[in-house]
């Protein structure tokens, strides 16, 4: 399975990452945030914001970390009859 992985890039990984993090620490933050008595659309805002910064931050870790080396062509057996 790591075989098919070369060459590809980790973006989309990277990007799910962040935002199943973002998410999950927003609703978190949001929580704590909503029982000190903040108004709901800073809540909301805060909330959106963090998904979305911690998304595109996990896209971009993701690039960063993929090679550059091209994906490598798996060749089909063949058979000497």
């Amino acid at each position: 399975m790591m075989k098919r992985l070369e060459g590809r890039n980790l973006r989309h990984p990277g990007c799910l990452v962040g935002m199943t993090s973002g998410l999950t620490l927003g609703i978190i933050l949001a929580g704590i945030l909503a029982v000190n008595n903040v108004p709901l659309n800073t809540v909301l805002l805060i909330w959106l914001g963090l998904t979305v910064l911690l998304g595109a931050f996990g896209w971009f870790i993701g690039a960063r970390m993929t090679g550059r080396a091209p994906s490598t062509k798996e060749s089909a057996p063949t058979s000497d009859s």
